[in-house]
């Protein structure tokens, strides 16, 4: 009996990029029928690969469970995108541990072909973001990867937590969501201790254990704009309120959520924000289109003074005072 190793081998990748798929379904994509589709599936168990079948109308072929394939088998686009999604983790700090990183682009770059091997090390030699990289703190793989589940099965956890203050703390928590934001993990949920929302740094959570309790969400929650505004009332020297006139949904694409809040109000878009330097917020105000007012505090009027002071002065140095500061440094 003939198996075409061509089409045996479709019919692996079928299974591994698209698991469910009916005995019709296959044998449509493999231009064949239903019955050499039944062969070339036991074909591949004969080669130790276990293909589960489900009979009956809506039955279907896939993969075992936990079955891991020895080699890999990508296409060059995948493997274009993989390599990519290494690079940019590493470059954001999204990477849990740097050796994890490096140690999966070169167990990839292992088992590629020549022909494309070359090609994606020369991409990764030579490719750059214009973003800076992000050091920052990575959570432990496991703590990662605990809560996460923790959240899609709205199960609490035991955290034990180190607070900026170097306070540790043992709480149960029920995880609503995990974000990777500005070079930080950060886990959001319901904190039994204190009885309310809070928001957590995961690289200063020492351990998560799931328990045996489950939670349901709020409804409408929404974990990103929670953190975001969170962040933005975080204590700062200068609390700032100006008021812009323009529109909130414009505006709001300007201007980073961790930055300050918006509020409609009739006589415009209220802006709330908390910083450390006034001169920082000038410029920020200085690079809207939009006319504001501001309301407090009047020490950032001196800044925009300021700053226009300084706009005024360097638009109008004639050119040759450039070469001078040029010959000076």
């Amino acid at each position: 009996m003939s198996y075409p190793l061509t089409r045996v081998l479709a019919l692996l990748e079928l299974l591994q990029t698209h698991p469910g798929l009916t005995g019709a379904q296959l044998a449509d994509r493999l231009g064949t029928d239903v019955r050499t589709v039944r062969r070339y599936a036991a074909r591949l168990r004969e080669l130790g690969i276990p293909v589960e079948s489900v009979r009956g109308r809506f039955g279907g072929y896939r993969l075992a469970r936990g079955y891991r394939m020895p080699p890999l088998m990508l296409t060059n686009e995948e493997a274009l995108v993989v390599m990519l999604g290494l690079l940019a983790g590493e470059r954001l700090g999204m990477s849990t541990t740097a050796p994890a990183g490096a140690g999966a682009l070169a167990k990839i770059e292992r088992v590629l072909p020549n022909a494309l091997r070359e090609p994606l090390a020369a991409m990764r030699d030579t490719v750059d973001f214009t973003a800076n990289t992000v050091l920052a703190q990575a959570p432990r793989t496991g703590i990662l990867l605990t809560l996460a589940q923790a959240c899609r099965s709205a199960r609490t956890v035991g955290l034990h937590y180190r607070s900026w203050h170097q306070e540790h703390t043992e709480r149960d928590v029920d995880p609503y969501g995990v974000i990777f934001h500005a070079g930080c993990w950060y886990l959001v949920g319901h904190d039994h201790l204190r009885d309310s929302l809070r928001t957590f740094r995961m690289d200063r959570i020492a351990s998560a254990t799931p328990s045996a309790s489950t939670f349901t969400a709020p409804d409408d929650f929404d974990p990103v704009t929670y953190l975001t505004a969170s962040l933005a009332r975080t204590p700062s020297l200068w609390q700032v309120e100006v008021l812009i006139d323009g529109p909130v949904d414009d505006i709001s694409r300007r201007l980073p959520r961790t930055i300050a809040t918006l509020t409609s109000t009739p006589t415009g878009v209220l802006l709330r924000a908390q910083v450390q330097r006034l001169e920082s917020m000038a410029h920020l105000l200085a690079s809207l289109e939009w006319p504001f007012t501001i309301r407090s505090p009047d020490q950032l009027r001196q800044s925009l003074k300021d700053l226009a002071q300084q706009l005024m002065t360097a638009a109008e140095r004639p050119p040759e005072d450039n070469s001078i500061l040029r010959r000076g440094m």
